[in-house]
């Protein structure tokens, strides 16, 4: 994929054009990103297919190796990242901020399994998402600095990274995560 394909670009051109292969397609991206979530990359191909509610052919027509599968579900995932903060541009800015990290956090679950298949590999699919997540935080951000609620000395990256690192640490369950994101978002904050 060239850089100029933008993660949109690149979903509309995998995603079929007839409705009821269209409507496949999503229910297996959805499903795939549940069940990577859930049991990791090694979740089986059979029961992505099988939540879905298609065939495993219908799931190799759309995704003919895994990579094309875990590829689609990190676009798509990131392509929500920028849906769901250009949905809090209206929001109070810290509020804005930290939902959008909230969010990033359930991808980030996603993200893991989808790295630890691909070994690190850096595609040109994964350096265009890495852009497309940071151009969608970076004015969440830049708002709530500019309204005095986050320090001054971050950036989009400091801060990715650290959310980031919260997101691959293991939790014995959500409440955790939870409680230290809201402890790190903490010291994220201005202190006046």
């Amino acid at each position: 994929m060239p850089e100029q394909v933008s993660v949109q670009e690149f979903l509309e051109s995998r995603r079929p054009r007839r409705a009821d292969a269209a409507r496949n397609y999503d229910a297996l991206l959805l499903a795939a990103r549940e069940a990577f979530a859930a049991d990791g990359a090694e979740a089986s191909l059979e029961d992505i297919a099988r939540r879905a509610g298609v065939g495993i052919g219908t799931l190799y027509r759309n995704f003919p190796s895994r990579k094309h599968l875990f590829e689609a579900v990190y676009a798509n995932e990131v392509r929500e990242l920028g849906v769901v903060a250009d949905q809090l541009a209206d929001t109070p800015p810290w509020e804005a901020l930290t939902s959008w990290l909230r969010r990033f956090v359930a991808y980030a679950l996603t993200k893991k399994a989808i790295r630890e298949a691909l070994e690190g590999e850096e595609s040109d699919v994964f350096l265009a998402c890495r852009q497309s997540m940071y151009d969608a935080g970076r004015p969440l951000l830049e708002r709530a600095q500019q309204a005095g609620e986050v320090r001054a000395d971050m950036s989009i990256d400091d801060l990715l990274r650290m959310v980031s690192g919260i997101s691959s640490v293991a939790f014995p369950d959500d409440e955790q995560r939870d409680r230290v994101l809201a402890i790190a978002l903490d010291g994220v904050r201005a202190r006046g």
